[in-house]
């Protein structure tokens, strides 16, 4: 009796043993998982990277070539809650995802939205801005088209390479042709030469070139497409980073600074005699 006693007083001890040590394990993983988050690393740097790329109005250069623009004013105000400096990688969109996995910078703020291809490769945040696609057209090569009719052989589309128009072009009209550059400057540039019959991008910029270009240009659908939520791509397995971001835009959101910034870039004039032109 006394040692059967002793054996279930032995096995109610190791299961209590058990029960204290497994919250310490847990702790200790979220311990572990904290310390290896890039959100300790910008601490310890005293310095906040952020990779993007060049477009309007998301991010440019003023006239004296310093960087401003939508993105511009995310990344600083990110920065200064942090207590952190900032430093802005400008990097080719079709290059800025490996650059982001290779450690290039931290994370990515530059409009990207989120599609499952990229959730493959990058962890996303929570949207911090939604916008939609329109077509930018050549007012002559186009007289006439319907939507269908971009869809054919003899029609010639240009795009940013490896940005989300790019995509949304080849899958709406998988018969047309498609010119890839490394700038939207670029490929809205090929449809003002008449070189391509149009191009897709994310309002405002599509007609803002429509109204600064009006006699060559124009967006001849009033519809959207592929409207989606922009957000913050940063390295995968990185929950404390997650947590931060999505807690961060939650704020903003909630306080109204994200719509405030949002309707003075992608609503308002007030900046266009500020920039360079392209």
């Amino acid at each position: 009796m006394n040692i059967t006693r002793r054996i279930a007083g032995l096995a109610l001890a190791s299961i209590v043993a058990l029960a204290l040590a497994l919250p310490a394990s847990a702790q200790n993983t979220r311990q572990n998982l904290s310390s290896e988050s890039v959100i300790e690393s910008i601490k310890k740097n005293g310095v906040l990277k952020i990779g993007l790329s060049l477009f309007r109005p998301w991010s440019m250069r003023d006239l004296n070539g310093e960087l401003v623009g939508f993105e511009l004013d995310v990344g600083r105000e990110l920065a200064k809650d942090m207590g952190v400096e900032v430093e802005f990688i400008p990097t080719s969109w079709d290059g800025i995802i490996p650059a982001l996995v290779s450690g290039k910078f931290d994370v990515i703020i530059s409009g990207m939205s989120i599609t499952p291809q990229r959730n493959l490769t990058v962890a996303f945040s929570d949207p911090y801005a939604f916008s939609g696609m329109t077509i930018l057209a050549n007012k002559a090569m186009t007289k006439g088209f319907t939507l269908e009719s971009y869809n054919n052989a003899d029609v010639t589309f240009s795009a940013r390479r490896g940005a989300t128009p790019a995509a949304v072009i080849a899958s709406m009209f998988p018969n047309a042709q498609l010119l890839l550059f490394d700038e939207d400057g670029a490929a809205t540039q090929e449809v003002l030469n008449g070189n391509a019959h149009a191009t897709m991008a994310s309002e405002p910029a599509p007609s803002e070139e429509a109204r600064r270009y009006s006699d060559v240009l124009y967006v001849p659908f009033d519809e959207t497409f592929q409207a989606a939520g922009e957000a913050f791509a940063f390295r995968k397995g990185d929950p404390d980073a997650e947590n931060y971001f999505n807690n961060w835009i939650g704020i903003k959101t909630r306080v109204g600074w994200l719509k405030d910034r949002n309707d003075y870039w992608f609503k308002g004039e007030e900046w266009k005699d500020k920039v360079a032109e392209n």
